[in-house]
């Protein structure tokens, strides 16, 4: 009985190494990704911002999708500078993973006139790697 105890006791240590590493290399491509798209939303770098975007763009409630690059240079002000400052708001915002969804991230930035944290920018991974894909207000 001893001996089956310690190969499985073994097994059972490497499978949560694994998993942790596996985590850790998880977040660090979210760190990755985050790094590149902040520094891209705050130079205003549209070309690279839709280059990391996944159309069509989901918009707040009654607001029309982004289906395009095109599209989204047209409303790049809207996305980005609309209810927040992105730009602002992502020098210090942090990314907040899915609990239900390691394959999807989160963040928050305060709308300008109230300072709530309503507006949410989110970001999946797709076979092409991680990809801005949906904006949304939480009180509309």
């Amino acid at each position: 009985m001893r001996r089956k105890v310690i190969p499985c006791l073994i097994f059972v240590l490497l499978g949560l190494g694994l998993s942790t590493s596996a985590q850790a290399q998880r977040d660090q491509s979210i760190e990755t990704f985050w790094a590149t798209f902040k520094a891209a939303v705050i130079k205003g770098d549209r070309t690279a911002v839709a280059q990391m975007s996944q159309f069509p763009i989901e918009m707040t409630y009654g607001m029309p999708s982004i289906r395009t690059a095109a599209q989204l240079n047209k409303r790049y002000r809207q996305v980005f500078n609309g209810e927040t400052d992105a730009a602002r708001c992502f020098a210090e915002a942090k990314p907040e993973v899915d609990p239900q969804n390691s394959k999807r991230f989160s963040v928050a930035c305060r709308i300008q006139n109230t300072g709530d944290f309503v507006i949410i920018y989110s970001f999946s991974r797709t076979k092409a790697g991680w990809k801005f894909n949906s904006l949304d207000n939480i009180n509309e």
